[in-house]
């Protein structure tokens, strides 16, 4: 099988070994195997965020497909420990049934529960680490399965201890502490609008999922066989954390936040203003081209390859380097091809 038919984009070659794991116990004691013998290992999940190289990936391919849920309650509070192989936004419907509130704004973003905290997942005003109580890991250096509690985990926007170091360790379940409350508030602005709410307000965990729902969908960032715009690993570039220095050189007319580390622009808006509109293609020939609905997304055509996608990601890049002088940085993992700013 191809690594095509795994990821979201659709572009891959195929692996020497794929192996799917269905427990947890399963999952731990291959990957020790495969990492005593000093095998070369892809973990894949979902593969909504990935972008793999057309050539064939020489090693074992780890598909997580762990199942199981914990649920303790009490005292207004809900914990859940999940395994890592849960899909994500059934997670979230689950919870946003049954009125939990803390990961409501995070609907419809594919992909599977242990992938959540490698990237500190995040939208509409919520982030994964703000629910994250503990990580349980497989530690490949040493084979110890560990527990990184929240502060260990070493969250920043887009980033854990887990990415930095992506090769280290293997989540095996997330526990999450949500509250049992009938409303949540909404921090985000474009979220607050579309429930008729200020940024601050309160809703209904089910209408902030709703109005997530919509707002992706329009976007093309609801995985959809009949929405060719979500063939895409979703956003394809981080909003850049520049100094104050170099904010101030940006034009006020970009959107910005206060981050960790400097301020954080708007990667969509400094795409557009370097000249890449909706639809944008390298060529006409090209089977890659940005997303007719949203600037930051990459949508791969039925039978595009890898190749075309890093050239179009790559023109994006020095158009925004030219314009702006900054260089935007990918989302996505990158598994046997690279791009600036990547990992290779």
């Amino acid at each position: 099988m191809r690594l095509a038919d795994l990821t979201t984009l659709g572009v891959g070659g195929e692996p020497d070994v794929l192996r799917t794991c269905t427990a947890t116990n399963e999952l731990i004691e291959r990957l020790r195997v495969l990492d005593d013998a000093r095998e070369r290992v892809l973990i894949l999940g979902g593969g909504s965020n990935i972008l793999m190289g057309d050539g064939p990936f020489h090693g074992t391919v780890l598909q997580v497909a762990t199942r199981g849920i914990e649920i303790e309650a009490g005292d207004g509070v809900v914990r859940l420990t999940v395994a890592a192989g849960e899909p994500w936004d059934a997670l979230v419907e689950l919870c946003v049934v049954n009125g939990w509130s803390g990961i409501e704004a995070l609907s419809g973003i594919p992909g599977l529960v242990g992938a959540t905290p490698i990237q500190n997942v995040g939208a509409y005003g919520q982030e994964i680490s703000q629910v994250i109580e503990s990580v349980r890991v497989l530690d490949r250096a040493s084979g110890s399965v560990e527990v990184f509690d929240n502060a260990e985990c070493l969250f920043e926007y887009r980033s854990s201890i887990f990415k930095r170091h992506p090769n280290r360790w293997l989540i095996v379940a997330v526990t999450i502490e949500l509250r049992d409350a009938g409303q949540c508030t909404v921090r985000y602005g474009e979220l607050a609008a579309a429930l008729a709410v200020e940024v601050g307000g309160l809703a209904a965990p089910g209408a902030v999922r709703s109005a997530v729902l919509a707002l992706r969908a329009a976007k093309g960032m609801v995985l959809d066989v009949a929405d060719a715009d979500s063939r895409s690993a979703g956003s394809f570039f981080t909003n850049p954390i520049v100094s104050d220095a170099i904010a101030v050189g940006i034009p006020s007319a970009c959107p910005r936040y206060p981050a960790v580390g400097g301020v954080k622009l708007s990667a969509a808006w400094l795409i557009e203003q370097a000249g890449v509109t909706k639809g944008w293609r390298v060529s006409e020939k090209s089977r890659a081209r940005v997303s007719n609905k949203h600037t930051l997304a990459i949508v791969a055509k039925s039978g595009a390859t890898a190749a075309e996608v890093i050239d179009l990601a790559a023109h994006v890049q020095q158009l925004v380097l030219e314009k702006f002088g900054i260089l935007l940085e990918p989302e996505p993992t990158l598994v046997n091809c690279a791009l600036a700013g990547g990992t290779p």
